[in-house]
């Protein structure tokens, strides 16, 4: 963070000083007060369970609502003012701000794009929301160039208010897709949501845009920037003779202005290939070299865990863990992931499915399109708690249960653990991971 007094920060959200006004933060800010940093600015904030501001004593500066015996600045309400710093240093810094958004593939997006823009400023893992993405841009300092943020929203209105924090100059929707789909209402409030971020670009900004997907497609007709589209088959950045090696890691050609470089991901799933490329139009609105970003996909290495990340027990067992995230489209590419990786070890296909939350009035109809894409491939299915008997094939209630059901498979099956991190089936990944007997 720009090193600033607790009255210049004082000025800066409207909030008063309790303590001395010229205590310096120079560290960035953060909310654990477990994990207190240096110089750094606690952002103490009442939840339903835990109030910041009993837990403060270690901070070297408070940002809060009341008084807590530390040095601070105190304010109506702490989120705001949060935002309202992250905007102060933004506007000092001048990076140039690229953001992505979208239902699916947007952290793998940004995690791409990051390793595509060498000392950029980068969201960690996906702290997307009104506390995450200020929390980043405060982790600013002057010189840095580039910020890269990961933007979600739950309503309309969110992204927009995201991006008053920090402007734009680059944006990418990644997809629309049925991810979240609940909590929206509808598809169309989705699209308009997401369009947001596009909105809020400026005249010689940058919105990049899947070809292949028409609702986001259309968003162009939302923005004064220009438009770079990207899609694995048509976009003006593409992916030519794509490939997948036996962990279904993909290989393609780069396309872009008539020029092509190739590329081979660590990353596994085709749809890896969409991520890729997106990060790849982002990178390229920037300013960088064909020839660059193509290297620099190559040598990019998987980000945040549990990822469809590819795990061996010692007897040659393969778990592909990929319990962060649980959606209808990550399920489908997913589970194709799981069946060319079977194919190839020529043992069973078996996918380890939680539920998929959030999906609204579809919810019934997506389990079952997903266990009906899981047969077509030959995978056998056994679905994992509430809701996931929707899936059509074998079911239990719990960790416990899968456990007891895995225990045939041996040492030339793949195994995919699919579901959201509340579901907690990474414990299950632990569990099948431990020596066999």
């Amino acid at each position: 963070m720009l090193p600033m007094t607790l009255a210049e920060i004082a000025a800066t959200v409207g909030g008063r000083i309790d303590g001395d006004p010229a205590v310096l933060v120079t560290g960035p800010a953060y909310l654990d007060s477990r994990r207190p940093v240096d110089g750094g600015l606690f952002v103490a904030l009442t939840g339903a369970r835990v109030d910041g501001h009993d837990h403060a004593s270690a901070a070297h500066a408070v940002l809060g609502t009341r008084p807590t015996g530390r040095p601070a600045v105190l304010v109506t309400d702490a989120v705001v003012a949060l935002g309202r710093l992250a905007r102060h240093v933004v506007a000092t810094v001048r990076p140039r701000v690229a953001v992505v958004t979208g239902s699916h593939g947007k952290t793998t997006t940004k995690d791409l794009l990051a390793g595509l823009l060498p000392g950029a400023v980068a969201t960690e893992g996906n702290l997307n929301n009104e506390l995450g993405v200020p929390l980043t841009c405060l982790r600013l300092h002057r010189g840095d160039r580039d910020l890269v943020l990961e933007a979600g929203a739950r309503g309309v209105g969110h992204l927009s208010y995201l991006a008053d924090l920090a402007r734009p100059h680059i944006a990418c929707v990644t997809g629309l897709g049925s991810a979240h789909l609940g909590a929206f209402g509808s598809a169309a409030l989705l699209a308009e949501a997401k369009g947001e971020l596009v909105e809020a670009l400026p005249a010689g900004g940058v919105a990049v845009l899947p070809a292949e997907e028409p609702r986001a497609a259309a968003m162009a007709a939302r923005t004064q920037a220009d438009v770079l589209t990207f899609g694995r088959d048509r976009g003006e950045v593409s992916a030519g003779e794509v490939t997948l090696d036996d962990l279904a890691r993909p290989a393609f050609l780069l396309r872009h202005d008539g020029r092509t470089a190739p590329v081979r991901l660590a990353l596994v799933g085709v749809h890896a290939v969409h991520s890729a490329l997106a990060a790849a139009a982002c990178a390229l609105a920037a300013g960088q070299a064909l020839e660059d970003v193509a290297h620099r996909l190559t040598d990019a290495r998987p980000g945040a865990a549990h990822r469809l990340q590819p795990r061996r027990r010692a007897d040659g067992l393969l778990v592909l863990d990929d319990t962060y995230n649980a959606n209808p489209e990550a399920a489908l590419v997913a589970l194709q992931a799981l069946a060319h990786v079977a194919r190839q070890r020529g043992g069973r296909a078996v996918a380890v499915l939680g539920p998929m939350h959030e999906l609204g009035p579809s919810s019934a109809a997506a389990h079952a399109a997903v266990g009906r894409a899981a047969r077509s491939l030959g995978v056998a299915v056994l679905g994992v708690g509430a809701g996931a008997d929707g899936y059509g094939g074998e079911w239990v209630a719990d960790q416990d249960g899968a456990t007891a059901r895995l225990q045939h498979v041996g040492s030339t099956d793949t195994v995919l653990v699919k579901a959201s991190r509340s579901v907690r089936l990474d414990l299950l990944v632990e569990e099948l991971l431990r020596d066999a007997g």
